[in-house]
């Protein structure tokens, strides 16, 4: 099975594309559409995120799109189903984003083996407890996916080394603190931060939180890094409009930030 981590390696000098959806937003039948116009656009792993009552971690854009999911009562059954669906159809492996809650609710075994079975390749828990991270780490192992950890710009050194030691592959570093979104500017501090983890270890590390334009690309693009996650502004593609408008959004949106990370080779 090839792992979130040699996907990540495999692109070569390529930074790659990690575009965010909500499952759901704006319907079901969308969302598989919206997979299969990312995965002809050049994205190299799509996060799929699940519709959540509680999302602390995700912006104002993330927030309305899991609330319009839930209202159009969105189930994580359906989610699977989706994901089962489509993931054998396209190029790009799928990590599943969610919150603890849903995944306790389910059953920690219960849930991982799910989506395993759906096709679901890597999982990205925000508010996991690292005290329980151990636990959920054996089971992806098991079940063959690969759990993503967070890495914060406020994590202390004791937290980021054992961040290290326990991931699988690939850690997520937050380019921003707060939540999610669509932000002005993102820091330049942020590329020493990341030389300061990459001396650390090997793990492949992906960027995400606030990185919304092509100028952000470009910015980030250029640092030590193997992937870039775009959340907000993939997701407002499919939030108004006609639905055959917000997907040719999507899919142009796509393209142009792809031809900007190949120029960037």
């Amino acid at each position: 099975m090839t792992t979130i981590k040699q996907v990540l390696t495999s692109v070569g000098s390529k930074c790659a594309l990690i575009p965010f959806i909500t499952a759901g937003s704006p319907d079901l039948d969308t969302t598989e559409q919206a997979l299969y116009i990312l995965d002809q656009e050049g994205a190299d792993v799509i996060e799929v995120g699940l519709p959540y009552s509680d999302p602390l971690a995700d912006g104002p854009v993330i927030q309305e799109a899991s609330k319009n999911a839930l209202a159009e009562g969105v189930t994580f059954e359906q989610v699977l189903d989706l994901i089962a669906r489509s993931s054998n159809n396209l190029r790009a492996p799928i990590i599943l984003f969610t919150y603890y809650n849903p995944i306790l609710a389910r059953g920690i075994h219960k849930f991982l083996l799910e989506i395993s079975e759906a096709g679901v390749k890597g999982l990205i828990v925000p508010d996991l407890p690292m005290e329980e991270a151990d636990y959920v780490l054996n089971l992806c192992a098991k079940f063959s996916i690969e759990l993503i950890l967070l890495i914060t710009p406020v994590s202390s050194d004791v937290r980021i080394d054992k961040i290290l030691t326990k991931s699988q592959g690939t850690v997520y570093v937050v380019s921003s603190t707060g939540v999610t979104g669509m932000k002005n500017s993102i820091k330049n501090e942020m590329q020493h931060f990341i030389e300061k983890i990459k001396r650390k270890s090997d793990n492949t590390i992906i960027v995400g939180f606030g990185i919304s334009t092509q100028e952000h690309v470009e910015q980030v693009s250029v640092w030590d890094i193997n992937g870039i996650v775009i959340g907000s502004a993939f997701v407002k593609c499919l939030l108004s409009g006609s639905r055959l408008n917000k997907l040719k959004e999507l899919r142009l949106f796509c393209a142009s930030i792809n031809k900007t990370l190949l120029t960037k080779i």
